[in-house]
């Protein structure tokens, strides 16, 4: 479609969000008449979402900043069973006490990107054990099960590809679609939703619960996914060398996160400022004719504004701060990630193998005896060749803190406990 009529479908068009849609033109004049309700599935296998999932949660920000209602569905009920949508294995399976652990974790982070309440327009969170925990075997299969095709399900690309590499895909994980597009038939009786958003590795799934909802008798349901990104060089989104990139503070820093933006890759910078941030198009444009060395402000501006929605202006300020002082000053910021060791061990003398692998920067030893052959390791900004080189109290500066680096951009503060 050229031109959208509503303001969502036209903000996400602009921004870079839209990959499928149903019905183009069905969904258009429906958000353009009325306020609509959709909802977002995110799956409890963690205690926290990553930056890979932030794209479907700026999807729903959008969504209620435009106007309409969004629901972010907790997979109480799906999460027992496990997505094996394009998976090489079946997931490990969770308890219910795992998971509710992990959705109650998960829900601190939506409230700085969505309003909840009871108004028509507020956020409502949802979570599906409600319907399908209660979930009669027998009246289920006979009202619900007789609207699949296993046929058609056998087409899906998310299963074909799972049986053409001959890897078993397990009665269980067959359910888990049928059990979705259930979800989206529930949804829309209980809260008149009519609109599933998701990636785009989800449109089979969502196209069966529109299906399903045309055989069950709901109004038109329709859906609409977004790309599944990649970084310039390919690398997955959410994911940085010393691992997942959390949205919850207590996994990820303020600054931790901050620092994940600001390495951005200069093709990448102009993109993830309309997916990531609220900065206005035109600001955007501005930012993104920007070349040379004033790429790098760009970058700090994308970490500011994404860490700002999740962490906080204050946090995000603090961050760009202490980045600065740490590689423009060459300072000690007192808010770089620290980690404690006990003053004892600090007398005896702790190996520096072992106090890389403690403060995170490095997985084991082996890892380790790499970094510090390779020349990137630093204790006080000195660089240290030495691997079996032992650190103790003579190495605390004047701030009562070691300063350990790994490279230009990894520093973490040893503090004597």
């Amino acid at each position: 479609m050229s031109e959208f009529k509503s303001d969502f479908l036209r903000t996400l068009k602009e921004r870079g969000f839209i990959h499928q849609i149903s019905d183009e033109t069905g969904l258009d004049d429906l958000l353009a008449k009325e306020t609509v309700t959709a909802y977002i599935g995110f799956d409890p296998t963690a205690p926290s979402l990553h930056a890979g999932g932030l794209i479907q949660i700026m999807l729903l920000h959008w969504f209620q900043k435009t106007g309409h209602r969004p629901v972010s569905l907790m997979g109480g009920g799906t999460g027992m069973v496990g997505d094996p949508s394009f998976k090489d294995e079946a997931r490990q399976l969770m308890t219910p006490e795992t998971i509710d652990s992990n959705i109650a974790s998960i829900k601190k982070v939506f409230s700085n990107y969505l309003t909840y309440g009871n108004g028509p327009k507020d956020a409502l969170m949802i979570n599906n054990a409600d319907w399908l925990l209660g979930i009669n075997y027998l009246e289920f299969l006979r009202d619900v099960g007789r609207h699949f095709s296993v046929n058609r399900m056998l087409a899906f690309d998310s299963v074909k590809m799972r049986l053409e590499r001959e890897q078993s895909l397990s009665f269980l994980e067959f359910n888990y679609m049928i059990l979705q597009a259930y979800d989206f038939v529930e949804l829309n009786k209980r809260h008149d939703v009519r609109l599933q958003m998701g990636g785009s590795d989800q449109w089979g799934n969502i196209i069966n619960g529109i299906d399903l909802g045309h055989r069950m008798g709901t109004p038109q349901l329709y859906a609409m996914t977004s790309p599944l990104l990649t970084t310039a060089s390919g690398a997955k989104m959410g994911k940085s060398l010393s691992g997942a990139v959390w949205l919850n503070p207590d996994m990820l820093s303020a600054y931790d996160f901050w620092q994940y933006w600001r390495n951005t890759e200069d093709a990448d910078v102009s993109r993830f400022l309309k997916l990531y941030t609220t900065l206005p198009m035109d600001e955007i444009a501005r930012l993104s004719a920007l070349g040379g060395a004033e790429i790098n402000e760009v970058k700090k501006i994308l970490a500011t504004e994404v860490t700002a929605m999740l962490h906080g202006r204050a946090d995000a300020e603090q961050a760009a701060e202490t980045a600065r002082k740490t590689f423009e000053e060459g300072a000690i910021a007192e808010n770089l990630p620290s980690v404690d060791v006990a003053t004892s061990e600090l007398d005896a003398g702790i190996g520096l193998l072992s106090l890389i692998v403690k403060a995170g920067l490095a997985a084991s030893n082996g890892e380790a005896r790499r970094h510090v052959q390779g020349g990137a390791v630093r204790i006080n900004d000195a660089a240290v060749s030495d691997e079996r080189r032992l650190i103790g109290t003579a190495d605390v500066s004047a701030d009562g803190v070691i300063k350990l680096s790994l490279g230009k951009k990894k520093h973490i503060l040893v503090r004597p406990a």
